[in-house]
């Protein structure tokens, strides 16, 4: 049975970290940031995280995630989404999706080819929750 190492490996490129948003946090999320860094919510709220309503996401800065600096700085308590990424079940409906996906991340091992990474990605889902 295949893992997503067998898939992709991170190279910490910051690719997926660019934007002007960032993926949304849950509270699992929350509190393995806080652990990580060693901080109480408050104080990571005040200088990592941008609240609106109940939507709670990273800042941005120079165009990247806060967390972003030549690579994640909380890689062990990075949000589960992030954890996730570029491993998304988009990629078994559509080879085109493998394409956008793997042409901007240089981890994804495109030397399998789309149908050798497909079988191996349906592996890896049926063990993850999405």
């Amino acid at each position: 049975m295949a893992d997503d190492v067998d898939i992709f490996d991170c190279q910490q490129c910051g690719y997926c970290c660019h934007g002007e948003t960032t993926v949304s946090l849950d509270a699992r999320d929350v509190d393995r940031m806080c652990t990580h860094l060693g901080m109480d919510f408050a104080a990571v709220r005040e200088k990592y995280l941008r609240v609106t309503g109940k939507v709670i996401q990273m800042k941005i800065r120079d165009g990247h995630c806060i967390f972003y600096d030549n690579g994640c700085t909380i890689h062990p308590g990075k949000p589960w989404r992030c954890s996730q990424w570029p491993i998304h079940p988009s990629m078994l409906a559509d080879e085109a999706n493998f394409s956008a996906i793997s042409s901007s991340c240089p981890g994804i091992k495109k030397e399998l080819g789309y149908k050798r990474f497909r079988e191996m990605l349906q592996q890896v889902v049926a063990k993850q929750k999405f």
